[in-house]
Order: structure tokens, then C-alpha cells, then sequence
């Protein structure tokens, strides 16, 4: 490392801060449920599995992932309902576990109050919607860590990943080089490889059990299992 000093440590959002995972098979369950006690007529079991097949199809910040099931099941599934109310249902019950079910991760958590405590400053770069990610920093309490001028989405910036052009950009903007800027995240290839060709450290972190959770060799600087131990790595390896 020709300089191992650090400046900003950046983090992901989903599946870094909390489980995403997790939290949208509970909230697609609850969904389902709400819809079936509203009338419509499937298993919760098969309308788990067409509702994940819709979300995988029309990616997950579609907006009608309920029409497009309903659609799907066809007219026998909700004859004598109306279907704007079984959409209607799902939607309120799924915003309903988000609010009560969004939680941060206690590793994620202990590393935030430590690193800030230390004085480290802080930031995110996160893919996705620009409200739709905000309203998670928000909903997990965690914006009292970062400094707000380092906190970028894919939806301001312009670019998404896995360009790398994302994380040039977010230094370019907060004020700092890459070699001198950290990144963690949990997909070895939307963020530890772009951000490593941008010239950023990073971090893999398996800790939320997402779907890349079991990559074996993810080219990134550090694997992390557990957040905790984030604060003795950068204050041994680079002096923070």
C-alpha cells in the first residue's frame, strides 16, 4: 500500500446496514397474507413464489409488483374482489413492516457509534432510488453518523453500479482521493471490484447473510464477517 491512510470510510446500504434480504422476504410474506385475507385466492406459499418471481423480473424498485402478480394468477384468482383493494392491502401491509421491521444490524450498529465517536468521518454510496434509499438511512436512524456531505445515491450521481465511475465520482465530490477512501460492502461485484478499479480500500462484509453472503474469494482488501472488529482494522492498517 503506497498510502494506507484513510480520510472516508463509505459504506453500502442493503445488506451492509440490515438484512435486506431478510426484511423483504418478511414483508413480501406479510404482503401476501394481507392480500389473501382481502380475498384473493392463492397459497401463501405460491403467492410467495410468484411474487419473488415478479420482483425478479421487473427488478425491485418496479411499482406494481402486486398488479403484475395479480395479473399472473389471472381473473380467477380474485373474481368478485376488487383488485385495486388486494393491491391496496399489500401495499399497506408491506409499508407497515417496513415501518415496524427495519432494523440496523447490532454489528453494524456498535462499528457506526465507534468509528464516529472516534472522529472518523463517514459516508454512503448506495445504488438505487435516491428517496427510496434515504427513507432506509432514516428509517434505520443512522444519519446522525455521516457526514451529509458525503452520502450519495446512484439516482443523484448518474451513474449506478457496478461503474466504477460511481465511487470517482462520490470522492471526487466529498473532497477526497480514492486511494485515500474506503469502501464497504456486501457484493464482491457491485462494489468490491468497481470500487477497487476506482482506486478505493474495501471491504466485503458477509455479516447480513444476503444473497452474496457466501462468496469465498471476494477480491476485496478485508472480508468481514462481523463489523465489530471494523474499528481495530482501521486503526491498526491505516492509523485511523
Amino acid at each position: 500500500m503506497p498510502d494506507a491512510r484513510l480520510d472516508l470510510v463509505f459504506f453500502d446500504v442493503d445488506d451492509t446496514l440490515y438484512s435486506t434480504t431478510a426484511f423483504a422476504e418478511r414483508a413480501r410474506r406479510d404482503a401476501i397474507g394481507a392480500m389473501i385475507d382481502a380475498g384473493l385466492r392463492v397459497s401463501l406459499e405460491q403467492g410467495q413464489i410468484e411474487l419473488g418471481e415478479v420482483v425478479t423480473e421487473f427488478a425491485s424498485n418496479y411499482a406494481e409488483h402486486f398488479d403484475r402478480l395479480i395479473d399472473r394468477l389471472g381473473p380467477e384468482a380474485y373474481a368478485g374482489h376488487n383488485r385495486a383493494v388486494l393491491v391496496a392491502a399489500g401495499v399497506v401491509a408491506y409499508h407497515r413492516t417496513k415501518e415496524q421491521g427495519l432494523h440496523i444490524l447490532p454489528d453494524a450498529l456498535e462499528a457506526l457509534e465507534a468509528l464516529h465517536g472516534a472522529g472518523v468521518r463517514l459516508g454512503v454510496i448506495s445504488a438505487g432510488l435516491q428517496v427510496k434509499q434515504a427513507e432506509k438511512l432514516i428509517r434505520l436512524g443512522v444519519l446522525r453518523f455521516f457526514d451529509p456531505t458525503s452520502i450519495f445515491f446512484s439516482d443523484q450521481v448518474g451513474v449506478s453500479k457496478p461503474n466504477p465511475k460511481l465511487y470517482t465520482l462520490a470522492c471526487k465530490r466529498a473532497g477526497v482521493k480514492p486511494a485515500r477512501a474506503l469502501y464497504i460492502g456486501d457484493r464482491p461485484d457491485h462494489d468490491v471490484a468497481p470500487a477497487a478499479k476506482a482506486g478505493l480500500r474495501t471491504v466485503y462484509y458477509s455479516g447480513a447473510g444476503g444473497k452474496y453472503a457466501g462468496c469465498a474469494r471476494s477480491g476485496a482488501d478485508h472480508d468481514l464477517a462481523d463489523l465489530r472488529a471494523l474499528p481495530a482494522l482501521l486503526r491498526d492498517v491505516y492509523h485511523l
